[in-house]
């Protein structure tokens, strides 16, 4: 049976969950448009959301929406003595809260001085802790293996790009002059886990298709992407990833 990521975490009440995954999205987002003060500064109310979860979840009576303890450090430790819940809820994540927090109080993100822009290089720590600890929720919650559980949040993490439109099930790349190759690329990535050949060409409003799959054949063989043996299915590898990262997303924003 196939579930999805908020499926995964159903047995977080909504007051938290729907913030839960808000926040993260943003952290996403923020991140891949290169707002690295932002994308650092959502982190403290993460920590607040994650830290309300396990408190709620180590006493049994969860709280209806976030809360912000008095004094942050403390409480995280305080989770430490719930010797009842899973280890990464009484031990790894209560310690990484902390370091989170600080990033958002005590670096660049928050203040001004040093010789050297830090925002950059803490919004990709705060990135890689935020992942790691959705995908724990995830895994725990639903008792899914660290793979699956994986898999879920890299649904989350879709690449919601400024020049991809979507409405439903359509997409368009709204900048017409980019050639088709490029078209492709951005509509490939903004689909986690993939999306069928059959929806791209439609999401591009190109009308030669021999052609189209001439150009897709192409990028598979160049590595840019996987297109399926049975060519139901294509999906960024990672050469083509970072050509969006480092060519097209740029222009963008």
């Amino acid at each position: 049976m196939t579930i999805s990521p908020t499926q995964a975490l159903a047995a977080i009440p909504s007051g938290l969950r729907t913030p839960l995954l808000d926040e993260y999205q943003l952290i996403v987002q923020n991140y891949l448009e290169q707002k690295w003060l932002p994308s650092e500064l959502s982190s403290g109310r993460f920590c607040e959301i994650v830290y309300t979860i396990l408190a709620g979840h180590a006493s049994g009576s969860y709280a209806t929406s976030p809360t912000k303890p008095t004094n942050f450090p403390q409480a995280c430790r305080n989770l430490e003595n719930n010797n009842s819940v899973p280890r990464s809820f009484q031990i790894l994540i209560p310690r990484m809260l902390p370091a989170l927090y600080e990033v958002r109080n005590n670096r660049g993100v928050g203040h001004v001085g040093g010789n050297v822009d830090s925002n950059h290089m803490d919004a990709t720590v705060v990135l890689g802790m935020v992942n790691w600890i959705m995908a724990e929720l995830v895994r725990v919650f639903h008792q899914l293996p660290i793979a699956e559980a994986q898999a879920l949040v890299d649904q989350l993490a879709e690449r919601r790009i400024p020049i991809v439109w979507q409405s439903g099930q359509m997409k368009r790349v709204l900048d017409t002059k980019l050639k088709l190759p490029d078209q492709m690329l951005l509509l490939i990535a903004s689909c986690a886990g993939g999306c069928s050949p059959d929806n791209l060409f439609d999401w591009t409003g190109y009308g030669n298709r021999g052609y189209f799959n001439r150009i897709l054949k192409s990028l598979h063989d160049d590595r840019f992407v996987e297109l399926a043996g049975d060519g139901v299915s294509v999906q960024m590898l990672p050469p083509g990833a970072k050509y969006v990262e480092t060519k097209l997303i740029p222009k963008a924003i």
